[in-house]
């Protein structure tokens, strides 16, 4: 059940949509959104949804033991091709 702090107008949401969603992604809170005090729609995560934690996503990483023998060749290719522009009309 949603409580009263979970509740939110439809112009609050639209000033704070970065913090909500945020709370939505990280904490898993749901809101239910007003407009005149009338409930009109509900921001939840999905059902069933669960986002991995960082730690996990690292273990399944090194777990797969895949290595690609370009790797390094490309970060190389990206990085020489990552320059500051001189001058902010040369960008």
């Amino acid at each position: 059940m949603l409580t009263m702090a979970n509740r939110v107008s439809a112009t609050d949401l639209a000033r704070r949509i970065g913090d909500i969603l945020g709370r939505v992604r990280y904490r898993g809170e749901s809101f239910l959104v007003e407009r005149h005090n009338v409930p009109i729609a509900h921001i939840g995560p999905p059902p069933g949804g669960r986002i991995a934690t960082l730690r996990e996503v690292a273990e399944q990483w090194l777990a797969a033991d895949v290595t690609d023998p370009d790797f390094a060749t490309d970060l190389e290719r990206i990085g020489a091709a990552d320059r500051s522009a001189t001058a902010a009309w040369d960008s």
